[in-house]
């Protein structure tokens, strides 16, 4: 080392060691983080029970194998939200099932899905909202839409929805209780579904697809969602109403020009966008479903 440089090194020595000596007299340095504390705050967790809405099921045909997928509004929720999702939602799920069903096959669970092969959709629930008490940010529950669907082919929709519905009342009022006794405070969000049976405007496999069309939306405004509403507040749950989230109550004198068939009316051309019942017959989200479902659920949360 030469000479200079010698003299460069023991004054900034110097330096360093007096302005060590200040700070040990005055100021006493301060120590290093302990690496030995506590551990960091768990992560809130959301807990997603219902049907194929809250797997993410993408049906075949859709460009990818069938099955469930990351696109669900479940995931998408959990993610923006920074919250771990633990999905115990089982693809076909009815109402009634989500108590009694022990057990959902491998091919209908999310991905990533907690193992429920014994128990039901409501005691994996519970057991995982007791698991994680005061680390509970959400509660999301979509069921009912699997009760529904027969009525769609039958001569009576209306009749036959107004006590399938009664139906459904009666399986939530067995749930609810139960969750939001295992949640405590944690908010509950009841969600509904698009008006799929709007897009029998322009199925073939609807002879009478538009009367289904027109029928469809008291079917739902008056009678699943308005039943749904009242059985989610009753246990103080938020209620997301997706129908009008998607614009279903719009009036189907209002026309839209739609690439694949002309002017529609514009409710239909939006369940066409955000859902596979146009093209495939499918009432199952498309990705674009799944986001505006997601963005419901974030707007009425908060989040």
């Amino acid at each position: 080392m030469s000479g200079l440089r010698r003299s460069a090194f023991a004054a900034a020595l110097l330096v360093l060691l007096a302005s060590c000596t200040t700070s040990l007299a005055g100021n006493p340095v301060a120590s290093p983080p302990s690496t030995t504390g506590s551990a960091p705050p768990a992560q809130q967790v959301l807990v997603s029970l219902g049907d194929s809405y809250a797997t993410g099921y993408r049906p075949a045909g859709a460009g990818a194998p069938a099955g469930s997928s990351r696109d669900g509004f479940a995931s998408l929720v959990a993610e923006r939200s920074g919250l771990r999702l633990i999905n115990v939602a089982c693809s076909g799920a009815t109402s009634g099932q989500l108590r009694d069903q022990v057990g959902c096959a491998p091919g209908n669970r999310a991905v990533d899905a907690v193992d429920t092969s014994d128990s039901s959709q409501l005691d994996a629930a519970v057991r995982a909202l007791r698991e994680n008490k005061g680390h509970v940010g959400l509660v999301t529950v979509v069921v009912g839409g699997n009760d529904l669907a027969p009525c769609a082919v039958v001569a009576d929709p209306v009749g036959c929805a107004a006590d399938v519905v009664a139906g459904i009342r009666a399986n939530l009022a067995g749930v609810l209780p139960a969750l939001r006794e295992a949640a405590g405070d944690a908010r509950i969000v009841g969600l509904t579904y698009p008006d799929v049976f709007l897009g029998a405007w322009v199925s073939p496999s609807f002879p009478n697809g538009q009367n289904l069309a027109r029928l469809s939306v008291p079917l739902f405004r008056d009678g699943l969602n308005a039943g749904l509403k009242a059985e989610y507040e009753q246990v103080g749950a938020t209620f997301v109403d997706v129908t009008a989230a998607t614009g279903a109550y719009g009036p189907l004198t209002e026309t839209t020009q739609d690439p694949t068939y002309g002017p529609i009316p514009t409710p239909v051309a939006k369940v066409c966008d955000l859902t596979y019942f146009c093209t495939l017959t499918d009432v199952h989200p498309t990705a674009a479903g799944h986001r505006e479902i997601a963005a419901a659920v974030l707007a009425a949360t908060g989040r």
